[in-house]
């Protein structure tokens, strides 16, 4: 039977539809498509689980698909946590055009000659994008500024101004070149990183303008395409809804720490322990400097007890912890 209620809890990755790569040789515009928001996802799930407690750890764009990873019920005090993670993207970049919004839903404002380029020229290009850089986020976004977010008042044709951010981009590929003006490339990128921004700033750097043209997020963390449902898979095993759900803590890229069964109950009631300096390092994934102080406590049998926080060290030179987000004990 469905479990369709509100005291579902745990984690959904969602493969967001978003807009086709080859919309263009369809010969329809990017804005004929039916390209839901995140928002809309979230909606749907809601409809189809009975669970209105959803939140999603990272906006896609309405144009982009992909990984959208969903905390449901108890699972969302996780969200803050997976939000930090670094994404990964197959993007296309077309040249010679850029736009308002950075991305083939807006207005173009600029059209520029694509110069003559070749492979070593692309590759140099791409090279000075990899590693820590500054990056200045597109207006038309979801960040808030005030109170509000970039894009409303950017529609209402208001001055905004969006200072440039430290981001890491751990990965930049050359997967196609689709002469004459379409790149398609790989990011993998710390949280943060927007890849409009990296395409409308490729442009710039290659000595035209550019958009992107297609976006799809391959994984968020370790969750990939391969651990996603496509929202017509959700409707049609919606009567086994509850089945699809990972529990809290899934995939979460910090490093782990076993506790026993005196350290949990006692984390649970709010009380600091002390423990040894050991913990087992996330394998793949980039933490964020703020991150670099938890950990996840996992029971011996390696289910997921809770996030905690390191504090100072104890007075046997071993590190005092606390609870911060606690699932197990007390």
């Amino acid at each position: 039977m469905a479990k369709k209620s509100s005291s579902l809890t745990g984690l959904l990755a969602v493969d967001k539809p978003g807009l086709p790569f080859d919309w263009q040789e369809a010969g329809r515009p990017a804005d004929a498509y039916d390209l839901p928001t995140s928002h809309d996802v979230v909606q749907r799930v809601r409809r189809l689980s009975g669970q209105r407690r959803i939140g999603h750890t990272g906006t896609l764009d309405p144009m982009a698909s992909g990984v959208l990873v969903l905390c449901l019920g108890q699972a969302t005090r996780l969200v803050e946590y997976y939000q930090g993670h670094a994404k990964r993207y197959l993007a296309e970049v077309t040249l010679g055009a850029a736009t308002d919004t950075y991305d083939a839903l807006g207005q173009i404002i600029a059209a520029r000659p694509v110069p003559f380029l070749t492979q070593k020229n692309l590759e140099e290009v791409l090279d000075a994008f990899r590693g820590e850089i500054s990056q200045q986020p597109p207006i038309f976004s979801a960040l808030k500024q005030g109170g509000e977010s970039l894009h409303r008042k950017a529609r209402r044709g208001e001055s905004v101004e969006v200072e440039a951010r430290p981001i890491t981009i751990h990965d930049l590929t050359l997967v196609d070149w689709i002469k004459p003006n379409r790149l398609r490339i790989r990011v993998h990128g710390s949280a943060g990183t927007y890849v409009r921004s990296l395409a409308h700033d490729l442009g710039e750097a290659l000595g035209t303008a550019a958009h992107l043209s297609g976006l799809r997020r391959e994984a968020a963390g370790e969750i990939a395409l391969a651990d996603a449902y496509t929202l017509d898979q959700l409707e049609a095993e919606a009567p086994t809804f509850d089945e699809q759900l990972r529990p809290p803590g899934w995939a979460l890229s910090l490093p782990v720490r076993e506790l026993d069964d005196e350290a949990i109950r006692r984390l649970g009631f709010g009380q600091q322990v002390c423990l040894p300096h050991e913990t087992t390092a996330a394998e793949s994934d980039v933490l964020r400097e703020s991150d670099a102080a938890l950990a996840q406590g996992m029971d011996a049998n390696g289910s997921f007890a809770g996030i905690m926080r390191r504090l100072a060290a104890c007075d046997d030179g071993s590190a005092l912890w606390k609870a911060e987000k606690w699932f197990a004990g007390g």
